[in-house]
Order: C-alpha cells, then structure tokens, then sequence
C-alpha cells in the first residue's frame, strides 16, 4: 500500500507531481493529524461544545471551494453550524457575515497562507466577534496565516505536508490535502486515516490508468467551451474544476459550472455543439436521480458537442452515452467521491493547458495573474 501510494517525481512539470503525489500526502497528513489528536482535542472540543457556536469555513479561490465541497456533509454529520464564506466576501461585507454576540470558529484555508484577503479575514473576525476562535489549515509554515495563530491563544494551526505548498500555479495537492484533513479534524469517527485510504486508494488507481497523462480524460474533440456539473457539495467540486480549466489554459478554454437542477434555469443556453459537458454523478440515491434525469435530457436534446458522466454506478442513463466509471471500491460518500472527480478534472486542465502551448507552471504569461494574488488594497472597516 505504502508503495501505491508513494509520488512519482520523474514528471516534466511541478503541476504534474503535485497532482500524483496527492494520495500520499493525505495518507502523510491524516497520520500528522492522528500523532496530534491530544493536542488538536484539547483546543477544538472546548470550542466545540460552545452553545450557539458559528463555524465559518473560509479561504480566497479554490481554498474558498473548500467550504463548498465539504461543509454541507460536515454540518449534516456534525450537527454544528457551518457555513462556507470566501475571505474575498467577509472583507468587503464583514457585517453580513460576523456578529458581535455570537462565538465564531473561523476555519481558515491556504496554500501560503499570505493571501491579503484570507490574512485581514482573521483580523475582521476578531475585531467582530466578542468570542472567537481560529482553527489554520495551511500548506506554508513561514505563511502570515501560520505564523499568526501559532503566536495567538484562541487559535490552532494544522500544518499541512511540506510537499503541498504546490509551486505550480494551480492548486492541486494543496486543496485536496486540506479537505482531508479538514474531515478528519472535525469527523474523525469517520473520516480518519484508516477509512480514507481507501479513498486514497481509488485515486491511485484513477492516476494510474491516466498514464503519462498524454491523453484527453474526456475525449480529444475541438471543443471550445466545457461545463461541469454537480449537485450538493459536488457543484463545488464542478466548481473547482472549471476554475482549473481557466487557470491552466489562461482562459483559452472558456469553463462554467452550476447544479445539475439550476442548469436548466437559464445556463444550459451556453450548450452549443462547441460544447463539452461533464456531469458529475452522485452516489446519493435520491440526489443521482436528478443528475441521472438531466444526463437523460442531454442525450436526448443533442446539442452539446460531447456529454460525459463519471460516476460509480452504471444507470442506462449513464452507459447509454460517453461515460467514466469509477474504479471499483466500496460505497462512497460524496463527499468521499468529491477527491476521484477532482483528480480527473485536474488531469484534464493539464492536458488541456499543454494542448495549448502553455506552460502549465506559469499559464499567465501577462504576469496580471499571479500564484499568490497581488494589488488587493485591505481598507479599515468602517460603520456606515
């Protein structure tokens, strides 16, 4: 198993190893978590148990998708009040977010930790909140977010793997890395390292029927535009996958997403026979059978250039047109499942970012968008 679930090194961009060595990192990370569980309980459990206790997860970019992909399945478990707010929202309108009376957790995600938004997020929500708490999860030790809560008493810093501060562009082991251990943190009777590496797993074994990652995950046609689709936490994650898309291609490839229900409200008018379309299929019975409804109207319409479903069940509506199969496992959560479709959207950004002559490492060329976002001014709050 340790062996499956070693990276490979020997790739031509940092992009590329960041995207195979996630398997093993959540494996590392999990296991960090468990050698500090005495530690990480004496701080969380005490807040935890706080009455009428808010949790927000929060983080700029894809570390805000965090919150979108996991938090809906970590409120139904826990039982706790969480919410997902980008950091680029709790800056511009903190009092929608932040009340003075009711104590707050801040779950904070980052890959460097030094986002202006994600920093002054921190700053806001002490500034707010008569009682808060700040739980750091990040791939960057000497990153401002780190560096702050390690110095601070209401606050926890869960470091991540040091392999996970991706230096590619994108991010990819740094995101996944973090919902994991975001799991684990708050679900551990479920999402510990015992169970996850069959997550872990699956993903090896997806990354491995890639190949050199030469080929197109989703068919090689001439489409221009693709949408991802998903409903639940996994909008979340056709979130993400369209944002890779853009990052990775400069925007050469122009990439949507929603629910598999709103789709029909308005976005599916972007279907043309330009078109991709990946739809994301839950594992939920009840919520497969809207996807499964939609990916049905798909096919029958025929508008789109090319519809593809990836999902670990094989409904006619699924085998009766292009389809990815998960490989086999045992039942999955979503929430489980969120990390397989993450793998094969990143794989496809990749390919698609080389198929354009782009250097998936640094995609922008323009230097307007940058690794670590630039030229955001942080104002001081003021009432109205």
């Amino acid at each position: 198993m340790s062996e499956m679930l070693s990276g490979q090194s020997n790739t031509s961009t940092w992009t590329e190893q960041e995207i195979r060595q996630q398997p093993a990192c959540w494996i590392a990370s999990l296991g960090n978590i468990d050698r500090q569980r005495d530690e990480i309980d004496a701080f969380l459990q005490p807040v935890l148990s706080i009455k009428n206790l808010k949790i927000i997860l929060t983080g700029a970019g894809t570390s805000a998708f965090i919150g979108d992909i996991i938090g809906p399945w970590l409120a139904r478990h826990t039982g706790k009040n969480i919410t997902a707010v980008p950091t680029t929202d709790l800056v511009t309108n903190p009092a929608d977010y932040l009340q003075e009376t009711q104590p707050t957790l801040l779950v904070s995600f980052g890959r460097s930790g030094n986002s202006p938004e994600s920093v002054a997020a921190v700053k806001l929500a002490d500034q707010f909140v008569k009682e808060c708490f700040h739980l750091v999860i990040t791939c960057n030790e000497a990153g401002a977010l780190y560096q702050n809560a390690a110095a601070c008493s209401h606050a926890w810093a869960m470091l991540m793997p040091a392999e996970t501060h991706d230096r590619g562009f994108a991010m990819t082991s740094s995101i996944t890395t973090m919902m994991a251990s975001c799991l684990a943190l708050f679900a551990p009777d479920i999402m510990n390292t015992a169970r996850f590496r069959d997550v872990a797993l699956r993903c090896q074994q997806i990354i491995h029927s890639l190949g050199d990652f030469s080929g197109s995950v989703f068919g090689d046609f001439p489409f221009k535009r693709i949408v991802y689709l998903g409903s639940g936490g996994l909008q979340g994650v056709a979130r993400e996958s369209a944002l890779k898309v853009l990052e990775l291609t400069a925007g050469n490839l122009a990439a949507f997403y929603d629910s598999s229900v709103g789709f029909r409200h308005g976005p599916k008018s972007l279907i043309n026979n330009e078109t991709l379309v990946v739809v994301f299929i839950s594992s939920h019975p009840y919520t497969r059978l809207y996807d499964l409804d939609l990916l049905a109207e798909l096919h029958r319409e025929n508008q789109a250039l090319r519809v593809v479903s990836v999902s670990a069940s094989k409904e006619h509506a699924i085998t009766a047109g292009t389809h990815i199969t998960l490989p086999p496992a045992r039942d999955f959560l979503d929430v489980e499942q969120a990390f397989c479709f993450l793998v094969y959207a990143q794989v496809f950004a990749l390919t698609q970012s080389i198929k354009a002559g782009i250097t998936p490492d640094t995609p922008s060329q323009s230097g307007t968008v940058n690794r670590v976002v630039q030229g955001v001014i942080i104002h001081p709050w003021q009432e109205a």
